[in-house]
């Protein structure tokens, strides 16, 4: 795959958390003047995760069976109306279901990025496609809240807020101008149609787990938001017994032979659990507690996302010459981090941009490392089941998070929050030490050795573009 599919590809990831961090800083503004209470606000930030952790399984399937390239313009097309939809929103109520519907879209979009790189792109250029896959995960971390805070802070036409939440719309126009640099990948011959009972099971299973750790702290954890979670259970654990007997099963069997495909989706929930807490917390408590502006706020992070940017960077050679315990000295480090933030927060502002910018290299280094890790012993025709599961097991571990975190900083303030990250990011390191064991450095080393010194030729390049379509 040429560098500007590349490109084209990897602006739906650009988008998906540029949405995020945006919103992030957008919830005071936005408040304010749509005159929305605390919890409209917290549904309008929330909505958009829950839809999109709810689809991406489904979406994985309906690329196999669609086509994966047909499957990123539907949800490229529904993601850019509805970003602008969220832009022009009258009221609270039309923004929070243009956030759904935004959701939505992004999560159709997803599991076909990875699934791309999986079965279009030569094994021996995947790790480095992968690398550039954490890359824009950070360069959007740092746009999104560097360009809304200089847009809430100039307010141009009285309109900060709506500009910021529009700017995902020209990369989403410009992606859909140039989608005929992608490749058509699609699933096995074979791929048949999508299981509708496991589609509907999933579906609501996860709408009924992501919806309460959504709105359950803010309502006060009411009766229903707990007879929803076991229900979620229920539903869940129904669904994954029934993909082994499924014709048509949304998550093959075989996606989750290895260990270390298991032991690293695990990693990658539990990592998760901790980095969107950690960074909406912090946008929160600048905000909140300490009464910054939103410009100051987000020059304040930024050296966090310079951090990842600098991380992904490293990632492959980290990867290379330490296997899995790069994950795990990356999630010690942001354990480190988290206990030094309220310290370096009473401190001098260098201090705490050292101490953010190191939490975010350690970030940059996992995510982009992880995904070439676990990816790595998946089957070519499994691809896009463990493309739907990578993202929602971060998407999960994120609301997981946010709604844990939360609960702690309303109990205990920003320390007791900070004790909680560090506490989930030394589970993830323990989950990632035994990744290490299960896939040996050397193994690894072997690996990437051989893609080093394997040329890419036009005919490897083909070859990988043409794995998506054919049989198996």
């Amino acid at each position: 795959m040429r560098p500007a599919a590349q490109a084209v590809l990897l602006s739906g990831t650009f988008v998906q958390l540029m949405s995020v961090t945006v919103m992030q800083l957008a919830v005071p503004r936005i408040r304010h003047d749509l005159a929305a209470c605390s919890g409209a606000g917290q549904l309008a930030l929330a909505g958009y995760t829950l839809t999109y952790a709810c689809v991406l399984i489904t979406a994985a399937r309906l690329g196999d069976r669609f086509g994966y390239r047909r499957l990123f313009v539907i949800g490229t097309t529904v993601f850019t109306a509805a970003s602008l939809a969220a832009a022009a929103a009258p009221d609270v109520g039309t923004l929070v279901v243009a956030r759904l519907v935004q959701g939505a879209g992004s999560g159709l979009v997803a599991p076909q990025v990875l699934s791309l790189i999986q079965t279009a792109v030569a094994a021996d250029r995947r790790a480095g496609v992968l690398g550039r896959y954490g890359a824009t995960m950070a360069v959007a971390s740092l746009a999104g809240p560097l360009c809304c805070g200089v847009l809430l802070h100039l307010d141009p036409f009285g309109s900060g807020w709506r500009v910021a939440l529009a700017l995902p719309v020209p990369v989403g126009l410009a992606a859909l101008a140039a989608i005929r640099l992608l490749p058509e990948g699609r699933g096995p011959a074979g791929a048949g149609r999508v299981d509708p009972v496991g589609a509907v099971s999933s579906l609501t299973g996860l709408v009924l787990l992501v919806l309460p750790l959504t709105l359950g702290q803010d309502a006060g954890w009411p009766v229903w938001t707990w007879l929803s979670l076991v229900l979620a259970v229920g539903l869940l654990v129904a669904f994954g017994a029934s993909q082994r007997r499924a014709r048509h099963p949304l998550v093959r069997p075989e996606a989750l032979t290895a260990a270390t495909t298991r032991w690293g989706i695990g990693a990658v929930l539990l990592f998760n659990a901790g980095i969107p807490s950690f960074s909406l917390l912090l946008s929160l408590h600048l905000q909140g507690a300490l009464n910054r502006e939103p410009l100051v706020t987000a020059l304040t992070v930024a050296p966090y996302a310079v951090g990842a940017l600098l991380g992904s960077r490293v990632a492959e050679a980290a990867a290379c010459r330490f296997g899995a315990a790069a994950l795990t000295a990356a999630s010690g480090g942001l354990a480190v981090v988290s206990l030094l933030v309220i310290p370096a927060l009473s401190g001098s502002a260098p201090v705490l941009w050292v101490v953010l910018g190191a939490g975010g290299f350690a970030f940059g280094v996992f995510t982009a490392s992880a995904f070439s890790l676990v990816l790595r012993r998946v089957p070519a025709h499994a691809a896009s089941s463990v493309s739907g599961l990578l993202p929602t097991a971060q998407q999960l571990g994120g609301t997981l998070g946010v709604a844990l975190a939360g609960a702690v900083y309303t109990v205990g303030a920003m320390g007791a929050a900070m004790v909680y990250e560090a506490v989930v990011f030394l589970l993830a390191a323990a989950s990632t030490a035994r990744l290490h064991r299960r896939c040996p450095t050397v193994e690894i080393r072997r690996s990437y050795r051989r893609t080093r010194r394997a040329p890419l030729g036009r005919e490897q390049e083909r070859h990988g573009q043409e794995l998506g379509r054919q049989p198996r």
